[in-house]
């Protein structure tokens, strides 16, 4: 039987909803797909997207009627979003996405469903509405009591992962440590022969320039990610580095590597999306449950506007259906 994937709206006053209604009609090829967010904003999306679907309000996932013409959609959270304004910063928009997710998680963690596949929440709408996360994977993470868990971006082609994540550039040298990359290597290993089939190959990103050329730029390299890759290598694991960034990605998108652990947010990010963002994933590895995202934010700049893009949901939602298969 398809999985029964939860598709959270994310912040209302982005492309979250446009998204999954375009994308609606391919669902169907892999999963049962169930919205958690709010029917009348995936109403007033219908239109937008060109939709001739309709929206019908569930209580219960077991209610759920799944075809390419009905998109059923579980309301989660009790705030009035009728005022939100699509591409305009909303402290209920924000606290919406967050009860949106976490009623998703509570359903998943219970096994009614196989995975969630998230649409984009707003940094900015979540802190106005006090919600102190930095994104997706902090909330998923502490609501499933993980504490062992990395962001991953991936295509068919190449999959990475973040030893940080969403913090300011002068807190990254503070936080590496041989514990932290060697824990990320191990995500990366767990999880990747799930979406490629057999154990992967894995190269390790260095911090500096050259890989400090010998220590002229910095000793990262040698006193923190070596000797985590030396300890991956001595269980098994089939990794190399700490590699200059610049010709490692190279390398990678040659054939070299099926996986990079990259040291920061920009340095993974930056390279997966040029590969093509239509084509890229966002996975939550660690967790107790499927998790994927689309690769791209909430797009307040075309947010209302009907041009939006749903390639990534889609290749999200296939990604998270090939996972919980997997399980």
């Amino acid at each position: 039987m398809k999985p029964r994937l939860l598709f959270t709206v994310g912040d209302v006053a982005g492309i979250g909803p446009e998204v999954i209604v375009k994308a609606w009609p391919q669902l169907h090829d892999f999963c049962r797909p169930v919205v958690v967010g709010d029917p009348d904003w995936m109403r007033r999306t219908l239109p937008l997207a060109k939709s001739s679907a309709k929206v019908q309000p569930i209580r219960k996932l077991t209610e759920a009627e799944t075809t390419p013409r009905v998109i059923p959609c579980l309301p989660a959270g009790d705030q009035d979003l009728s005022d939100v304004t699509p591409g305009q910063v909303s402290a209920a928009a924000g606290r919406a996405a967050y009860d949106f997710l976490c009623a998703a998680i509570d359903l998943t963690l219970a096994r009614a469903a196989a995975g969630i596949v998230t649409a984009p929440l707003h940094k900015e709408g979540l802190r106005a509405a006090g919600v102190h996360y930095p994104g997706h994977t902090e909330i998923l993470a502490e609501r499933t009591g993980t504490q062992r868990f990395a962001m991953l971006l991936s295509t068919e082609q190449l999959t990475v992962a973040h030893v940080t994540l969403h913090m300011a550039l002068r807190d990254v040298f503070g936080r590496l440590s041989t514990e932290a990359v060697l824990e990320k290597i191990h995500l990366l290993d767990d999880l990747m022969p799930r979406l490629i089939g057999r154990r992967p190959r894995l190269g390790v990103a260095a911090l500096n320039p050259h890989a400090s050329d010998g220590g002229l730029f910095g000793d990262e390299e040698e006193r923190i990610i070596k000797p985590a890759v030396q300890q991956a290598r001595a269980a098994g694991l089939e990794v190399s580095g700490p590699w200059p960034c610049d010709t490692l990605f190279v390398r990678a998108r040659q054939g070299e590597f099926d996986g990079v652990v990259a040291m920061y947010h920009d340095q993974g990010h930056i390279a997966l999306k040029l590969l093509g963002i239509g084509q890229l994933v966002n996975i939550s590895a660690g967790l107790p449950i499927v998790r994927t995202s689309v690769a791209h934010g909430t797009a307040y700049d075309i947010a209302g506007q009907g041009v939006a893009d749903e390639q990534s949901m889609v290749t999200a939602a296939r990604a998270a259906a090939k996972l919980a298969i997997s399980v």
